[in-house]
């Protein structure tokens, strides 16, 4: 790859994150962020396009770059410190043998990533609290997003995904995901060119009959016969009709009468619906809207 390729690449990601940051008021002044690590591709890339805004925002953020050691056999326990200490980054390696919990309370053979996960977030979360951090960054990126959105239609039944900001379990954080609208093809290949220490998951990433990857098998299907199809499903979970849905909670149909002109679709939403800013634009300080370029 050129290196032309590579820098139009890089700042393809730079700006879809502040994108990602600014229409979902992810990260304010005075915010100290926990970026956490798993030692993938995606966390690498979320941490070094952090790293790159927080020298062009406007607004003044701490990072904290958290890795979750669990304890895993074969893990390398000096990867990351000193990939971390190259970088210059303030950073925190916890460890915790999460590893030993999994695999006593799983059957052999089955999906351990839900109780994992569990664990890894009241760990992530504590270190939060500890650390003074106020945000915590995850590195979902847009494919995981409509994965996860498939997967709660197919086996569970529900109408939501990965939102790109919400409140912690425990109501004390705001957790983010700031890669919310890259894609997973340019993280790859962004991650191969920059030569991250990449860090496997050997403790679910050999379990390959997961749902998840059927899901990811079965959109990659729909995009080779129909290209742009996942673009349009991604727009689709930004453009939502209440009234041509099924849930109750949402939309009032016993009110519904004759003779109405109001837009039943968006009376309940904010405001300010649809009046996102276009990339490049930030945070807003002090009531003030401040623009920068990515």
């Amino acid at each position: 790859m050129t290196s032309v390729n590579h820098k139009k690449r890089q700042k393809r990601i730079r700006r879809l994150t502040a994108t990602a940051i600014e229409r979902y008021q992810m990260i304010e002044h005075g915010d100290r962020v926990m970026v956490c690590l798993s030692g993938g591709k995606d966390s690498y890339v979320m941490l070094d396009m952090l790293m790159q805004l927080q020298k062009k925002a406007p607004v003044q953020f701490e990072l904290l770059a958290v890795n979750l050691n669990q304890m895993q056999p074969g893990f390398d326990e000096t990867i990351l410190p000193n990939y971390l200490q190259q970088l210059g980054v303030d950073y925190k390696i916890i460890t915790e043998d999460t590893y030993s919990i999994v695999t006593d309370k799983i059957e052999a053979g089955k999906t351990m990533c839900s109780l994992c996960s569990r664990l890894r977030r009241g760990i992530l979360y504590r270190c939060a609290a500890e650390n003074r951090c106020n945000k915590i960054a995850l590195g979902h990126h847009k494919d995981d997003i409509l994965e996860t959105f498939f997967l709660n239609i197919f086996f569970a039944g529900t109408l939501k995904t990965m939102p790109p900001k919400l409140r912690s379990d425990d109501g004390r954080h705001i957790v983010i995901r700031p890669l919310a609208l890259v894609e997973e093809k340019d993280l790859t290949k962004y991650a191969e060119i920059k030569a991250f220490p990449i860090i496997p998951c050997n403790l679910c990433g050999s379990q390959e009959n997961l749902q998840r990857q059927t899901i990811k098998a079965l959109l990659a299907g729909w995009e080779k016969e129909y290209p742009y199809r996942k673009n349009s499903i991604f727009k689709a979970l930004a453009n939502v009709a209440p009234s041509h849905l099924l849930d109750t909670d949402l939309f009032d149909f016993a009110k519904l009468q004759s003779g109405q002109t109001e837009d039943n679709d968006h009376s309940w939403l904010l405001p300010d619906r649809g009046k996102q800013p276009a990339g490049g634009a930030f945070i807003k300080a002090d009531e003030k809207p401040i623009v920068f370029k990515p």
